[in-house]
C-alpha cells in the first residue's frame, strides 16, 4: 500500500516530527487522517502499513494507532420495550 495515498497530505508524517506532541494531539491528528481515508481503502491495512514505516515505539502516535487496530466493539440495541412505544 503506497504511504502518499494512504496518507495523501503527510498528517501522519508531520505528527511524528513534532517534539513534544501529546497522545491526545495524536487522537486529534488520528481522526482527521482517519476522515480523509480514501474510500474504499481497509483502515486496518491503511494503519497496519502506517506503523511498518514511521512505528517508534516512544512516540505517541504510534500507541494511537495501535488503538486503531484494536477491534471495535459491536454496537448493542438499547432500550427495549420502552424505545419502542410512542
Amino acid at each position: 500500500m503506497d504511504l502518499d495515498y494512504i496518507d495523501r497530505s503527510g498528517l501522519i508524517r508531520e505528527a511524528y516530527r513534532i517534539e513534544g506532541i501529546t497522545p491526545a494531539q495524536c487522537r486529534s491528528i488520528f481522526m482527521e487522517w482517519a476522515l480523509k481515508l480514501p474510500e474504499g481503502t481497509s483502515p486496518h491495512e491503511a494503519i497496519t502499513r502506517l506503523l511498518q514505516e514511521y512505528a517508534d515505539p516512544d512516540h505517541p502516535m504510534t500507541q494511537v494507532l495501535k488503538e486503531g487496530l484494536a477491534p471495535q466493539p459491536k454496537p448493542r440495541r438499547r432500550g427495549g420495550w420502552a424505545a419502542r412505544r410512542t
